[in-house]
């Protein structure tokens, strides 16, 4: 599963990257404006820093306007990915885009009737929303499976980014559900490295070589 960092923090991005396992990137509205600082701005600058896809997402909701606007964000740079949300103008802009060779991502995407829509739309990823699922007592990751299913069925080729991933848990659910990505907090990256008998073995493994005294070098 390719793990993309959501965020619009290029501090953080930068820590994140110099360790070769960040994919891609994810932005939406919300961490632009948390970022306070311009959109075209950032995705440019996190575009030459990341190698993959980098999702840059429209603020209209009107068709013409989707298209006018997810075209000059195509141009910042080749890996930049045009995000949309998963309503009829959002899909028809995907269409638009698709047959342009510009990639794209739907976003907030709750069924699979929607992800099949998605899928039809030409699509190159589609982002169901995991956490907010459950936030309302549903299985989140059900649909990630699901969607697994019907897009194996028919052979589509959007990719499933998994999205609202809030834990370590529900990226390995994810990943065991047929995700192709996920797109996660730089706090749950963060804490994929991490287990408590991790460092207590290498505590344990410190405290023997030291009593050898040797030295590789």
């Amino acid at each position: 599963m390719l793990i993309f960092a959501d965020t619009a923090d290029t501090k953080l991005l930068a820590e994140l990257n110099e360790t070769g396992l960040i994919d891609g990137v994810t932005t939406n509205p919300t961490l632009i404006a948390k970022s306070g600082r311009n959109i075209l701005e950032v995705t440019r600058e996190i575009c030459a820093m990341i190698d993959g896809p980098v999702s840059a997402e429209v603020a209209a909701t009107e068709f013409t306007q989707m298209v006018a606007e997810g075209e000059k964000l195509a141009k910042i740079a080749d890996n930049v990915v045009i995000k949309v949300p998963l309503t009829v103008d959002g899909l028809k802009a995907t269409r638009v885009f698709s047959d342009q060779g510009l990639m794209t991502n739907v976003t907030l995407c709750f069924s699979v009737s929607q992800a099949l829509l998605a899928a039809k739309a030409g699509a190159t990823f589609v982002s169901p929303f995991v956490g907010r699922l459950d936030d309302r007592g549903e299985d989140g990751m059900q649909l990630i499976r699901d969607i697994r299913t019907v897009y194996d069925n028919y052979e589509f080729e959007t990719a499933i980014l998994a999205a609202s991933l809030r834990n370590t848990n529900h990226v390995a659910q994810a990943a065991i559900a047929g995700a192709d990505c996920g797109t996660l907090p730089p706090a749950v990256i963060q804490a994929m490295f991490q287990h408590d008998l991790t460092d207590k073995g290498l505590e344990t493994f410190l405290a023997d070589w030291a009593s050898t005294g040797q030295s590789i070098l």
